[in-house]
């Protein structure tokens, strides 16, 4: 098992990506602290890994103290803390015209200022074992949709911190930052806004080949198991890396022709 014996936090991880990290960080031997905002959410979580695997924490992540919180929960019920997972991300649509400052500002602090924060209250846990930071940012961070300014904004901001911590922390710390990008993501989240935005429910079997050259967008748990590197021992000394979780290049890509006739890769 690659996290046997590990204590890994992760944000967000009541639903979607989040919490099929924590479900794969415990296969995989560690035990986690789930945070998220719903309780019930995180309770069925929490018993569905086991309290001897698992432990919740609900709350805001930008209250005064829930950082520091979340990193003594974990000492209390584990005894330590060796990774830090940044999954939990406000997603709001807003562009140059309908985002105001308070869009704005909440979008930042959310997706940018709190993973710091965490970080902050997390190192001096994280500097006892050399641990690891990765942060889940999103493909957005290179510039975005139209109706997604602020949150692209916000994954860019999310970008220099963790290059900048990459390479600060390794050096002085021993303390590993990573990030991972990724795609499109068929999430509860992303089912219900679908909803919300008048899409049929089965819209993702009629995706367009041009944003899923395979057939199908990703799926959380995909996402998970390339999550668990990161936190490993295996990823040795790597810091200050960025990498993006896409069925397509997203720099320099030439769509093919005829994307209807590729063929389908379905599970």
């Amino acid at each position: 098992m690659r996290l046997k014996g590990k204590v890994i936090l992760v944000t967000g991880s009541a639903t979607g990506i989040g919490r099929a990290i924590a479900r794969r960080c415990v296969l995989e031997g560690a035990r986690v602290v789930v945070h998220g905002l719903e309780s019930e959410l995180a309770d069925a979580l929490v018993r569905e890994l086991g309290d001897q695997s698992a432990v919740a924490h609900v709350e805001d992540l930008l209250e005064v103290g829930c950082a520091e919180r979340l990193v003594l929960l974990a000492i209390s019920a584990f005894g330590r803390l060796d990774g830090v997972v940044n999954n939990a991300a406000m997603i709001a649509t807003g562009n140059i015209h309908t985002t105001d400052g308070a869009l704005f500002s909440r979008m930042l602090a959310v997706n940018a200022l709190a993973p710091f924060l965490l970080i902050q209250a997390a190192l001096p846990e994280l500097r006892k074992v050399r641990g690891a930071v990765l942060n889940i940012g999103s493909v957005n961070a290179m510039c975005g949709e139209e109706n997604l300014l602020p949150y692209s904004v916000s994954k860019g901001a999310l970008s220099t911190l963790t290059r900048n911590l990459g390479d600060t922390l390794m050096r002085r710390d021993g303390v590993r930052v990573n990030q991972i990008n990724p795609g499109w993501v068929l999430t509860e989240n992303e089912i219900r806004r679908k909803r919300e935005h008048g899409l049929k429910d089965d819209w993702m079997s009629e995706l367009p080949r041009v944003f899923a050259p395979s057939g199908r967008i990703l799926y959380p748990e995909e996402i998970a198991a390339a999550a668990v590197y990161w936190l490993e021992d295996a990823a040795g000394p790597i810091s200050g890396q960025i990498v993006e979780l896409e069925q397509y290049p997203m720099m320099g890509r030439n769509p093919p022709k005829d994307p209807e006739n590729l063929p389908n890769i379905k599970r």
